[in-house]
């Protein structure tokens, strides 16, 4: 017999939280050629996968990260950007695109299908087009390189196969969903993400220094680029631990890089940086950057549990920038942590209106009014998650949940049975299977009955 769960433990909140960005994808084994190379490699996912692969996770991951960012002048600026420098590439069939997130940590990042994303975190870091052009062709070199695809094929064979279910299994019980919500806004890079190796880290940025320097830029896009991220790492900066966790730094990076500059690439240092081109780019996002940082300092804090501190930090960040969707969103996550859910509703429908058409404001909208027992507003907030970003399960389990607490039987069967399909251990996978069994619609071995 399944073990009867109930909802209004902190585990239930903790695993809402956890799941909001998580899922997983099977794997074929294969031979391939390293495009960079040319020489022979094992690995087990073909171009073709990468890209599916790539289709699958990284919308997953944007929304995770708070969408695109709504400065659209912005967002081709960098597409344009980056779409120059993988025409130039060794894989320019890929069919890469580039965008800024809303993020606030300081990252970039790359599926293996070219779906490249630098946060507006780290942009507000850079100094000039050529860093920013070192940065996203250093992501273009893990595609090329195809290091995603090397980092799994390397993997432990037996876990390729893993779903979902696994991936719930693994988290620990009993713990308080207010740490997970602390990092959230990192979780997905961690969860669904490739974390490279120091291998890794050289070649793509032998690349991406490469590719800059086939655009027109001077390679002191990336010697200002990796001085920066030196800098970084050394003073251990909360919102740049996720960067180093996947793209490991050390100072040999900027030596090589150094060094490069002054030998193969000696000619190309007179080429320009573009300073002004790339400030007059990103002028709306440095208009906010006081309430930027305000709002990295919060996340710090959120992320220890000093909710007090990261209200009061996100509300002063709110105070500069009203309509931001990351400051709005990030409230909602700290009234949640808090089980005040009243509050996080009013944070998140604020976020809803700033930008609609972005998915986590639906999300955590029906999450709270699931907790203040207003079922039928909350199916359709997860029907709206849905159809901006289909494939969450627990988006199923909360639509069933609903349903069940509206008395609509069948209609809550339906979307349990749905989340059985996917998830296989854990507080919802226990609720959704001892309903089934309980109405007669599956036995206890768990074979459908009607």
């Amino acid at each position: 017999m399944q073990p009867q769960v109930t909802l209004e433990t902190p585990l239930s909140r903790r695993r809402f939280l956890t799941l909001a960005s998580l899922s997983a994808a099977g794997f074929v084994i294969g031979c391939a050629v390293d495009p960079v190379t040319g020489a022979k490699t094992f690995n087990i996912v073909s171009e073709a996968q990468e890209i599916a692969i790539d289709k699958q996770h990284s919308p997953k991951q944007f929304s995770n990260d708070y969408g695109p960012v709504q400065d659209a002048q912005l967002n081709r600026y960098v597409d344009q950007v980056g779409r120059s420098m993988g025409q130039k590439s060794h894989r320019p069939r890929i069919p890469y695109s580039f965008r800024v997130v809303n993020a606030n940590y300081i990252n970039a990042y790359a599926f293996p299908g070219g779906s490249i994303a630098a946060t507006r975190g780290i942009l507000l870091k850079l100094d000039n087009e050529a860093q920013l052009a070192a940065l996203l062709g250093h992501e273009l070199g893990h595609v090329n390189a195809r290091h995603s695809a090397e980092s799994r094929s390397k993997g432990q064979l037996a876990q390729l196969g893993v779903g979902l279910g696994a991936v719930l299994a693994g988290t620990q019980l009993g713990q308080q969903g207010a740490q997970v919500v602390g990092q959230l806004g990192m979780l997905g890079a961690s969860a669904l993400l490739a974390s490279y190796s120091r291998a890794n880290e050289r070649e793509a940025d032998a690349l991406g220094m490469e590719y800059s320097v086939q655009n027109g830029y001077s390679p002191m896009g990336m010697v200002g680029l990796m001085e920066m991220l030196n800098s970084l790492h050394n003073g251990k900066s909360s919102a740049s631990r996720t960067l180093f966790s996947t793209h490991p730094m050390s100072i040999e990076r900027l030596r090589t890089a150094q060094n490069q500059a002054g030998g193969q690439y000696r000619s190309a240092q007179s080429l320009p940086l573009h300073r002004n081109r790339y400030m007059d780019r990103i002028a709306r996002l440095r208009k906010i950057r006081p309430a930027v940082e305000k709002m990295q300092k919060a996340e710090g804090a959120l992320a220890k549990k000093r909710f007090d501190e990261a209200e009061k930090g996100l509300l002063a960040a709110l105070r500069q920038v009203p309509d931001d969707y990351t400051g709005l969103m990030l409230l909602a996550k700290c009234n949640v942590a808090q089980k005040d859910f009243g509050q996080a509703l009013k944070y998140a429908e604020k976020a809803r209106k700033v930008y609609p058409e972005e998915a986590q404001s639906h999300l955590f909208a029906g999450y709270s009014r699931i907790k203040l027992e207003k079922f039928d507003r909350a199916y359709h907030d997860f029907q709206a998650y849905d159809k901006r970003l289909p494939g969450n399960p627990v988006s199923n389990f909360f639509k069933g949940y609903a349903m069940e607490n509206m008395g609509r039987r069948d209609l809550s069967a339906n979307h349990y049975y749905s989340f059985l399909k996917v998830v296989n251990k854990g507080d919802m996978y226990n609720h959704s299977f001892n309903r089934l069994v309980q109405w007669g619609y599956i036995d206890k071995n768990g074979r459908r009955l009607r």
